[in-house]
């Protein structure tokens, strides 16, 4: 495991890395993240291996901005609203796939995505501008927060982007639409009423 801060020097190891197919850890602005290319299946299916996770459930990506996410997936006027007030920041949109996409992302539903808000994983993302975005645990632990914890724990990771301990600000609340409306899938730490107060 190769591990390197968050300057210029580790920044093009870690783009190295995501154009090779390697698996990263990098500090988000809720939890050490785990990412790779979200087109590379090969590596996707690394992940799941090391989170012991199985196929079904599909992994968040994460993007620079909503312009790079709106070439994966599709906005409804409530998802442009929610992302202009939250994004960067812990809301995460379901929102469904690009149809001309969905032979590079298998998956024919819907993709959580969302602009985190942390310079580190963003200075990785003008790079990259999309990376695979889920929490650095084994499925069902507790999420990390400390880089010595995610070198102990997941040893297998390939890169290792130490951006010190994370003072999290909770988990990203997680918003699908139904039928036009809004379901809260998972809260966190952006509210209901907040969400629907930007609508």
């Amino acid at each position: 495991m190769d591990i390197v801060r968050c300057d210029g020097q580790g920044i093009s190891q870690i783009v190295e890395a995501y154009e090779d197919g390697r698996i990263i850890a990098f500090p988000t602005d809720t939890v050490y993240g785990l990412g790779c290319n979200p087109l590379n299946k090969d590596s996707i299916s690394r992940i799941y291996d090391i989170k012991k996770r199985s196929g079904k459930k599909r992994f968040p990506i994460l993007g620079f901005s909503k312009k790079e996410l709106e070439k994966i997936v599709e906005f409804n006027s409530k998802a442009e609203k929610i992302s202009e007030k939250f994004w960067p920041g812990q809301v995460t949109l379901l929102l469904p796939i690009r149809k001309e996409i969905t032979k590079q992302i298998e998956n024919d539903g819907k993709l959580a995505v969302r602009v985190p808000n942390n310079e580190c994983v963003l200075s990785i993302l003008k790079q990259c501008k999309l990376i695979i975005g889920t929490s650095a645990n084994i499925s069902g632990e507790e999420s990390i927060l400390d880089p010595k914890e995610c070198k102990m724990r997941l040893p297998e990771i390939d890169i290792l982007v130490d951006g010190g301990e994370i003072k999290s600000y909770g988990e990203s609340t997680i918003i699908d639409f139904v039928d036009d409306k809004i379901k809260i899938i998972r809260k966190g730490s952006v509210s209901k009423d907040e969400i629907e107060e930007s609508l």
